[in-house]
């Protein structure tokens, strides 16, 4: 399997060029878990006027001084922010240098990172991140504007993905979680992005912390085998010099057991913080599974 390059992820900014990521109601509605929008408003929004209230307004900006102050409804007008802060939570470590298919887990990861970044760059905001890895502190990459942030991100990204079978490490996004908290500020993007086989119900207070007044995306990377099992028959398993024999038939109930819980727990979590999930599968060109969350740029008036 190829991993990337630097030529494969500036090549990337041509499949971005045009797109924006929708809006959190209709990325719900695209994605294949976690169809809740929030209750929430104003996360990245600015004020920009008051006017008289019309049929279809959402009553929830209804500005009751001003309603009660000139005898009829009035209500509040919001505008998207400019350079909306978006950052990028990436999960590189060991544990994901793994596939069976096209491309290993961590490729997967490093490539939607890269598409992610083109797509935020292009569309005028400031992107940053915070890259996991195993056995040492995250990789923090301050949110900046235009291709400045994005040509040191793609270096990072690359410089951190596994290169080789390593002992996994399923905290390592909890640290860069906990890294991220207080550098996303209200308003922010957050797009994690990941195989979230480190969930643990203790992490659940930093979610909350960056679900609270961000818009929090999550990217579920995943390899059929995971979800299918082994096969009937002999196989071996394991880090090089810890190899064991598996039987497909006698692990394969457990293994399943394994790939439920893990789906339960990363539709937990899109459930309870209102994140859309989408999930990239190993067996498809980043370009097509991100798709769905993709739209054509409007030009400015």
């Amino acid at each position: 399997m190829i991993v990337p390059d630097l030529e494969e992820l500036l090549a990337l900014r041509g499949a971005a060029h045009g797109l924006s990521l929708l809006h959190g109601r209709r990325a719900a509605r695209a994605t294949m878990l976690g169809a809740h929008s929030s209750a929430q408003r104003g996360r990245g929004l600015e004020f920009q006027e008051v006017r008289a209230y019309v049929a279809g307004d959402d009553p929830r900006n209804i500005d009751w001084r001003v309603t009660a102050r000139r005898g009829r409804p009035h209500t509040k007008l919001f505008r998207e922010e400019r350079e909306r802060p978006v950052w990028l939570l990436v999960d590189l470590q060991p544990g994901l240098f793994f596939g069976t298919r096209r491309q290993l887990k961590s490729a997967l990861a490093v490539r939607a990172a890269a598409l992610l970044a083109w797509v935020t760059s292009l569309g005028g905001d400031r992107i940053g991140a915070v890259i996991a890895r195993g056995g040492a502190e995250p990789r923090i990459l301050p949110a900046r504007a235009r291709e400045a942030a994005v040509l040191p991100l793609l270096d990072a990204l690359l410089q951190s993905q596994p290169t080789a079978p390593g002992q996994p490490a399923p905290l390592a996004l909890e640290g860069a979680l906990r890294a991220l908290v207080p550098l996303a500020r209200p308003g922010s993007r957050i797009l994690a992005i990941s195989d979230f086989a480190g969930l643990r119900e203790e992490a659940g207070s930093l979610w909350t912390t960056l679900a609270a007044h961000s818009d929090l995306r999550l990217f579920w990377v995943t390899d059929p085998l995971e979800e299918e099992g082994l096969p009937n028959g002999r196989f071996r398993a394991g880090l090089p010099g810890r190899l064991r024999i598996l039987e497909g038939a006698r692990v394969r109930e457990r293994w399943h057991q394994a790939w439920r819980e893990r789906e339960a727990r990363v539709a937990a979590l899109s459930q309870s913080h209102a994140a859309p999930v989408v999930r990239l599968d190993t067996r498809e060109p980043v370009e097509h599974v991100l798709r769905p969350l993709l739209r054509p740029r409007q030009s400015a008036a």
